[in-house]
């Protein structure tokens, strides 16, 4: 499937499309917005809390290491964050002159990985092509096992680049606060280690020249508000904590033989869902399947990895970074791609560009928001119509069914689907799908089960496939993200509350003024990739750059401090609320996570918090001409217009 695939709009009714999008979109929209579902983290029940455990941390294991931080420590760089994400920083830190033994990542889980730690459900696997999204893949010389990774793999290429650079974990760790100490121009960190449910948690105190915020942005497991859930009384789970001890088997063992004989629920048809079902189907005696807002479900196409092609592909230096170029491109919408040689359908979806950013020549005026829109809807439509027949073409048995699985929404709304048995398990006997639809949903559980139109549904097990807290909840607030943590900058300014008063204000999504030596990661003014790790990777590199050449520059560099000057964050923050409208046909989108499910905020707030509109590669490109304008002079540095200045703005 390549983007040549889909043509325009020819002869298609884009009156009754549009009209049917919005439509749904009415359909859905709800005025409690966020406040429908529940941090599971902070729940009221026990129950619902205890959802959120970590079902695979050995804590007797972890307790008889050696302690890798401990209370009063100084470390150079701590990283929040232990997945692809600060790994990468690690990497790039260490490559840049960091020793690795100066590093520390912090992370809640109980080992690295980030999201393929705690995601291990049944069928999980990457959405982006391995070569793509594995990171170090050149570095490492490693060749993925099938051309869309599955998790086991990917949690083992995690712990394989922390052994090969020699990073070193702190894990079971909250951070609960940054606080700036002026005189010392370090950061005093408040950790809070569980040390497992029979010793009492660890609480330290450390300092750090830098803390890198890379805490990803779904790490919040979310659960709806149904009255009467944490009564229901058969086993339940989130899919970011699957218990293998309820369903049997394992991550790398996918006979879930604890599954036979049960009648199991599954709320949620988004990405995750469209994994699981053809999993938790071939063991369970009945699949319920209870489904709100359909996934727009294309071929996947997944194979295992051809030695040849793959030595083909990887022959020449630089290979990863040049062929995920070429990927943004596409997904930009550059000119002259055709689909850049991308046999993967991905590729396809031309609308995708108003999520991530693409080339246009100058800020869309408001007047001009219209055209825009109705250009992207055009051009999606061919793709979205075939997606609908492609629904007819594989669920056969029942069309009720078949016409409920349709998605009535452009393909940007959501995270795009891609699955060769998930639709195909609907034609299944012992698989069914029940409406819960606006304005229907699920009124309320029982000790027994689900309860929908007045129909009681009994369960033995209820997955919860219901995802994560909006990444853009607040701004998509830095602190709030990485669970909570309070960071107070100079004069004691709290990070959270400016951010969230005054929208965010940042020098390429990287440094905020008053917050010295604190790299954030995005995802707020930054270029973004539907590939997340690649742009990981490009601020990674960045910030390695900035804070090597700040302590080289310095005549003292346990000193140095880097800071956003003020002039210039404010005309970085203009300069990605400018192109924001570039993201407008967003605006037809029914609510969901990428759209903060729907909540009104102050325009000119949210305009401040985009990601910036001509795309990942322009940014890319930015920076590498801001390196090369760059000066480090003296040595408390500030970043500035062009490059590091010494006290700049």
């Amino acid at each position: 499937m390549t983007a040549s695939t889909d043509t325009p709009a020819n002869g298609l009714d884009m009156e009754h499309i549009t009209g049917r999008y919005l439509e749904e979109k009415k359909k859905r929209l709800r005025p409690d917005g966020n406040a429908q579902y529940v941090d599971l983290s902070l729940a009221s029940s026990p129950r619902l809390r205890d959802l959120v455990r970590d079902p695979f941390v050995d804590d007797a294991a972890l307790n008889g290491q050696p302690a890798t931080l401990s209370d009063g420590d100084e470390i150079r760089v701590l990283i929040l964050g232990a997945g692809f994400g600060g790994l990468l920083f690690g990497v790039r830190l260490v490559e840049a002159g960091f020793p690795a033994e100066s590093i520390r990542l912090v992370d809640p889980a109980g080992g690295f990985g980030g999201t393929w730690y705690w995601n291990r459900y049944p069928g999980i696997m990457c959405d982006i092509e391995s070569a793509l999204y594995m990171p170090l893949l050149e570095e490492m010389g490693y060749m993925p096992k099938h051309r869309y990774a599955y998790g086991p793999e990917l949690r083992r290429h995690a712990e394989a680049v922390a052994a090969r650079w020699r990073l070193q974990g702190v894990f079971r760790t909250r951070c609960m606060s940054l606080d700036w100490e002026e005189g010392r121009s370090r950061w005093q960190v408040k950790l809070r280690q569980s040390r497992g449910p029979e010793t009492p948690a660890v609480e330290m105190k450390v300092r750090a020249q830098f803390v890198v915020l890379a805490h990803g942005v779904l790490n919040h497991p979310k659960a709806p508000r149904i009255p009467g859930l944490a009564d229901f009384r058969g086993k339940m789970m989130h899919t970011g904590r699957w218990d293998y001890a309820v369903s049997g088997g394992s991550a790398d063992d996918l006979a879930l033989t604890g599954l036979r004989g049960k009648r199991v629920g599954v709320i949620g048809t988004g990405a995750t869902a469209v994994q699981l079902v053809p999993e938790v189907a071939r063991w369970a005696e009945e699949v319920l399947v209870f489904q709100r807002t359909p996934s727009a479900v294309d071929v996947r196409g997944q194979r295992e990895t051809d030695r040849e092609a793959w030595g083909t592909m990887t022959g020449k230096s630089g290979w990863w970074r040049a062929r995920n170029d070429r990927w943004n491109r596409v997904m930009s919408g550059f000119s002259g791609m055709d689909g850049g040689g991308f046999d993967d359908a991905w590729a396809g979806i031309t609308g995708y560009r108003h999520v991530v950013g693409g080339p246009h020549p100058a800020p869309i005026s408001m007047e001009a928001v219209p055209k825009l829109v109705a250009g992207a809807l055009e051009k999606d439509a061919p793709r979205m119509e075939r997606l609908r027949r492609r629904v007819d073409e594989v669920v056969t048995g029942d069309e009720e069914a078949a016409a409920r699985l349709k998605a009535w929404y452009p393909s940007w709304c959501k995270r795009p689907c891609f699955h060769d048995e998930y639709l195909e398990a609907f034609n299944l006997s012992h698989v069914s799908l029940v409406d819960t639809s606006p304005p229907l949903g699920i009124q309320r559980f029982t000790e027994r089960g689900a309860v929908v139109a007045d129909v009681e549904y009994p369960l033995d097990v209820l997955v919860l496939a219901t995802g994560y807290r909006a990444p853009f909840t607040d701004l998509a607030d830095p602190g709030g993200m990485a669970s909570g943590v309070n960071i107070s900058g100079r004069g004691g300014v709290d990070f959270s509350s400016r951010w969230k008063e005054n929208g965010p204000c940042t020098l390429h999504g990287m440094f905020a003024p008053g917050f010295p030596n604190l790299v954030l990661s995005g995802p707020c003014q930054t270029g973004m990739s539907a590939n997340y790790v690649y742009h990981q990777d490009n601020m990674a590199s960045h910030a390695a750059h900035v804070l090597s050449a700040a302590r080289r520059s310095a005549p003292e560099p346990e000193k140095v401090t880097v800071e956003a000057g003020e002039v210039a964050a404010m005309a970085w923050t203009g300069e990605v609320a400018s192109r924001a409208a570039w993201m407008a046909p967003m605006g037809f989108c029914g609510p969901s996570y990428l759209n903060n499910e729907g909540e009104a905020a102050d325009p000119v707030l949210m305009a401040k918090a985009a990601t910036y509109g001509l795309g990942i590669t322009a940014f890319e490109q930015l920076l590498a001409r801001w390196r090369a304008e760059g000066r480090c002079r003296g040595w408390r540095l500030v970043v500035g217009e062009r490059g590091l200045k010494r006290n700049g703005s």
